[in-house]
């Protein structure tokens, strides 16, 4: 099989026209940088005028394609899956996320028709369209699955799951860089796109109460990744006075962020209970476990699928429950040695990618 790939420019992805290991990228540029609801509907607009033309031009010039795989979110492309399968394509709706979750999360909205508002039954139009669309699909766990089946009406035999893993091939375990830890005897690290859902903002309080309320002045936090509230939340940490013990590093190389990982003593997924939160799966903690991290997070259903003894999880939503639970781990390093050898032991043998291949 041949594969062409259609992507908007993303900063040090900027050629329209690239082949890399022998896949044809497709890529337009995206002016929109959405952070309103308009904003989302006029990116959403943007996204499927370029890439219904892309697909177009895969077709006619480039290599043409017998299947079209597409991503959400957002679920805006089941329009053009009907017009290809009008000519004998073949549409696979790969079921990343829980568009009309995340948007309650993101907006905090109540994740139910009823009282949702116009754009979360918006979103749950669309994606129902595109499961009706879809011959078939992928999603990445069991609570997604039940929502294709239940929600979008697929026959369970038209659904696979298809778990988010760690390619081994990309990470390599360090040793230790003290550097990491700013002259502290702990190092904390959260990874991971920070967007205002993600609840970056309760480990940064986390780590104020750690300090403060708890005296403790023998940890320093890493926050590695970039994303639309990162200078949000690095501000914030500079406005309740953490920033001196909090290290923001925005998006880093492979090298570097296997090399913090490496590094520290404890991984932190800090997302609020929800009902996007609670049915995804969290692919840093998966990652935490690859470098033996014992993992510290609010109790969501799918984080404990991910984790299982490789994780404690404290009341969800309480941050001083995650500060609680942070020092507990730290105060403990034969619990988290073991937690860490389960992870680590757990990813190896049943959570890394190449489990998903087949």
């Amino acid at each position: 099989y041949r594969v062409s790939v259609i992507s908007p420019k993303m900063r040090g992805f900027n050629a329209a026209r690239e082949r890399l290991e022998e896949i044809d990228i497709y890529r337009y540029p995206l002016p929109i940088d959405a952070q309103g609801k308009l904003g989302f509907v006029a990116e959403f607009a943007w996204c499927f005028l370029m890439t219904a033309w892309l697909s177009l031009v895969v077709q006619i010039g480039g290599r043409g394609f017998d299947v079209l795989h597409v991503c959400n979110p957002p679920e805006i492309y089941w329009p053009l899956a009907w017009f290809w399968r009008a000519f004998g394509r073949r549409f696979i709706f790969d079921h990343h996320d829980l568009s009309p979750e995340m948007f309650a999360a993101k907006f905090e909205r109540p994740a139910t028709a009823a009282e949702g508002g116009a754009l979360f039954k918006a979103l749950l139009f669309l994606e129902r369209m595109t499961f009706k669309a879809a011959q078939i699909v992928i999603t990445t766990n069991e609570s997604h699955k039940r929502i294709a089946v239940a929600r979008g009406g697929k026959r369970p035999e038209q659904v696979f799951i298809v778990r988010s893993g760690p390619d081994l091939a990309r990470f390599k375990v360090f040793d230790r860089d003290p550097k990491w830890r700013k002259g502290k005897r702990f190092q904390l690290v959260y990874l991971g796109e920070i967007c205002k859902q993600d609840g970056v903002d309760h480990l940064v309080r986390a780590v104020k109460i750690l300090r403060d309320e708890l005296k403790r002045d023998d940890l320093h936090c890493v926050f590695v990744g970039g994303g639309p509230h990162q200078q949000a939340i690095a501000k914030y940490a500079v406005e309740i006075g953490v920033d001196e013990i909090c290290t923001f590093t925005g998006r880093v190389s492979d090298e570097d962020l296997c090399r913090i990982l490496s590094s520290a003593d404890l991984g932190v997924d800090p997302d609020p209970k929800n009902e996007w939160s609670d049915q995804s799966t969290m692919n840093k903690v998966i990652e935490y476990m690859f470098f033996g991290l014992p993992v510290l997070a609010y109790d969501l259903k799918e984080t404990r699928v991910s984790a299982g003894d490789a994780g404690l999880f404290v009341t969800a939503n309480d941050e001083r429950a995650l500060a609680s639970g942070i020092a507990a781990l730290l105060d403990d390093p034969e619990r988290r040695a073991r937690m860490g050898e389960i992870g680590r032991k757990r990813v190896r043998e049943a959570l890394a990618w190449d489990y998903s291949v087949p």
